[in-house]
């Protein structure tokens, strides 16, 4: 029996270790690529380390958007006691100045994760991230700032929740601003926490690259201003204005009434959102006789001086009246563009066919793109000859049966009265990379040659005229000859004219004998006055009256050699911070922020000119204690570059938002 219960025991023990001997087999042998992969799946991880977007300066340097980098704290709740929750509510108050019941409220939450802090200053985070706990992790959850908030907020664009650019730039240049991500090998324990990182296993990020725009941060809000100005004054549902470079077709502003905020887009409608500029159409009205009168001139079918009957202010075209604002018997071509007639315009264009009309429109631009490079751009509407009616040709002589957009228009524009070249808009002047190589450069783009000098000559004096003696005598300036094009022209809803609504425009040039700046005025159904010469004449005479006093030099005549003395600036091969008229060289970092070149743990470095988070991660890499006063950019530094290091100091910085590496805030 005894021999038995010994057989039993010692065959069940040679059976146990014979099941032991396979399974070591099977899992060393049969299985061991499976069981190693999944291990490493569970130990080893990849986290990816965000490029910094790029940022966005006006023509002269001065910073526009740049990065704010927060940091987002979660929390898992299946991972926390009762204990530890009043623990961490406690702390993260402290940290951020909330309530201690604001976060038990959130902790008290049911659910997996949940973020407690969203997009916290970094110079508040840092002083959690050594708070061990495997609850808890952060992630890097920058912020796009928009430093001068709702100015140039159609050119700008934003960036959405998911941190895609767009509308504007940050939608037409996502790609260059957005960089390349980085990427670092992880190792974790059971937990999941972390436990290393190796050096052999980390891409350093590369940051996307900073795009320089043709607009001038100054000249924008002196339009942005007065748009928003001439709208409570007119009592106008919204504003367009444009300003443009038309030797260059460079925008040195452009905005819509009423715009947004781009740090808050998410309060305003898609309306506010839309840049307008360039997505809506509309039928230009008298501002359009000017395309037509050089098409005539251009084709030698009318001269300046001679008369047209013009029907003492009504003419009934086949069986469709035209009327005049002002009754005259006759008048010349000159004075037909000075009084704005109608009948004498719908006249002298039939002495063009309509294939040659139609050309000349559409070598204007009309009825295409301009290729602006920004989004949404519509083409407007112009029909083909073969789809004209019998009255077609007349009334879209002063613009009617024709629908453009404000871009168009002040594109087209600006051939007429810079020698007859048509240009294309350019938004951006160039783009640069971190390190400062310039990537790409945007120079201007003629598009065509669509008049001789000559005419273009002839219709600067005309449209000189017009705001010497006709309907655009308010937009006079006092020592400067002033030439330009008033509108008036009925809205459109639903297919048809609305009776009492209007669009009042006006588009102007100036010095008239050497345009330097065209400046292009829109405003949508004005309540008190709706000709074009009473409500956009006045606002754009105020425009360029600012210009001039705020930039003297542009509108100065050199023998026609003017360059402005602040474009373009040499570029430095080291980029200096401008602070209170102080200029620092800064040390440079290398591509990883956790790391940094030529730094002495016992001497202080220099801080002045970087991010706080930059700052921050130097200051712990030698373990210099430290506080923060305010956010962005380090300006101040209580402990001085170069002096010892005493490792019981604290050194206290003094940050601002509006002071970066290279850049002039004003």
């Amino acid at each position: 029996m005894i021999n038995t219960r010994a057989l039993i025991v010692t065959v069940l023990v040679l059976l146990s270790f014979a099941g032991l001997a396979f399974k070591l087999v099977d899992i060393q042998i049969f299985k061991s690529e499976e069981l190693s992969y999944y291990a490493k799946k569970q130990q080893l991880g990849i986290e990816t380390i965000k490029a910094d977007r790029g940022f966005i300066y006006d023509r002269k340097g001065v910073l526009m958007v740049y990065n704010r980098n927060d940091i987002s704290f979660y929390v898992d709740l299946r991972m926390l006691n009762e204990k530890k929750k009043d623990e961490l509510a406690v702390l993260f108050a402290k940290t951020f100045g909330k309530s201690i019941n604001h976060y038990s409220k959130l902790l008290s939450q049911s659910g997996k994760t949940i973020c407690i802090e969203k997009k916290s200053p970094f110079e508040k985070a840092v002083k959690l991230m050594d708070y061990n706990l495997s609850a808890m992790f952060f992630t890097e959850d920058p912020t796009r700032v928009y430093h001068y908030g709702r100015l140039a907020s159609h050119i700008l664009g934003y960036v959405n929740s998911d941190y895609i650019g767009t509308n504007g730039i940050a939608r037409s240049f996502d790609d260059e601003l957005n960089g390349e991500d980085g990427a670092r090998l992880v190792e974790k324990n059971a937990l999941g926490d972390l436990t290393s990182i190796p050096d052999e296993g980390t891409k350093a990020p590369v940051p996307g690259n900073d795009i320089y725009l043709t607009i001038d941060r100054m000249y924008q809000n002196i339009l942005e201003e007065e748009l928003k100005h001439g709208m409570e004054t007119y009592q106008s549902a919204s504003a367009v204005g444009i300003i443009m470079d038309p030797n260059t077709g460079e925008i040195l502003a452009l905005a819509n009434a009423d715009d947004y905020d781009p740090n808050n887009y998410s309060g305003f409608s898609d309306y506010q959102r839309k840049d307008r500029a360039i997505t809506d159409i509309y039928e230009p009205g008298s501002t359009f006789k000017a395309f037509t009168i050089a098409a005539l001139l251009e084709e030698d079918a009318c001269y300046e001086s001679e008369t047209v009957n013009v029907e003492n202010g009504v003419y009934k075209f086949r069986n469709a009246y035209i009327r005049d604002t002002h009754k005259f018997q006759s008048l010349t071509v000159k004075k037909i563009i000075e009084e704005s007639s109608n009948i004498g315009i719908s006249k002298l264009v039939q002495r063009l066919d309509d294939e040659t009309y139609y050309k000349h429109i559409r070598s204007f631009g009309f009825g295409t793109f301009t290729s602006i490079t920004l989004p949404g751009e519509v083409t407007g509407n112009l029909r083909k000859p073969e789809e004209w009616s019998k009255i077609t040709k007349a009334f879209m002589s002063f613009g009617y049966g024709i629908s453009v957009t404000p871009i168009q228009t002040v594109t087209a524009f600006s051939s007429l009265i810079n020698g007859g070249i048509l240009y294309k808009p350019l938004v951006v002047k160039k783009i640069v990379s971190k390190d400062g190589r310039l990537i790409k450069e945007f120079n201007p783009v003629e598009v065509r040659k669509v008049i001789s000098d000559k005419t273009s000559q002839r219709m600067r004096n005309l449209l000189t005229g017009v705001v010497q003696n006709g309907t655009g005598k308010t937009a006079q300036i006092e020592n400067f000859s002033v030439g330009g094009k008033t509108g008036t022209s009925k809205i459109v809803e639903n297919g048809k004219y609305v009776n009492g609504k209007y669009f009042s425009s006006f588009i102007g040039f100036l010095p008239a004998e050497n345009p330097k700046v065209v400046c292009y005025i829109m405003f949508s159904n004005p309540k008190s006055e709706y000709y074009g010469g009473k409500v956009a004449a006045p606002v754009f005479k105020n425009v360029v009256e600012k210009l001039i006093q705020a930039d003297p030099l542009r509108f100065v005549d050199d023998n026609n050699q003017f360059k402005d003395k602040n474009d373009d600036p040499e570029e430095n091969s080291e980029k200096q911070l401008i602070v209170d008229d102080m200029q620092i060289t800064n040390p440079v970092l290398n591509n990883e922020t956790t790391h940094f070149t030529n730094v002495n743990e016992n001497i202080m470095p220099d801080l002045r000119g970087k991010t706080v988070k930059e700052a921050l991660l130097l200051l712990k890499s030698i373990n210099i204690k430290f506080s923060v006063n305010g956010n962005g950019i380090v300006v101040d530094q209580s402990i001085l570059p170069g002096t010892s290091i005493t490792k019981n100091k604290t050194c206290r910085l003094n940050c601002s938002e509006v002071s970066l590496n290279g850049t002039t805030v004003y």
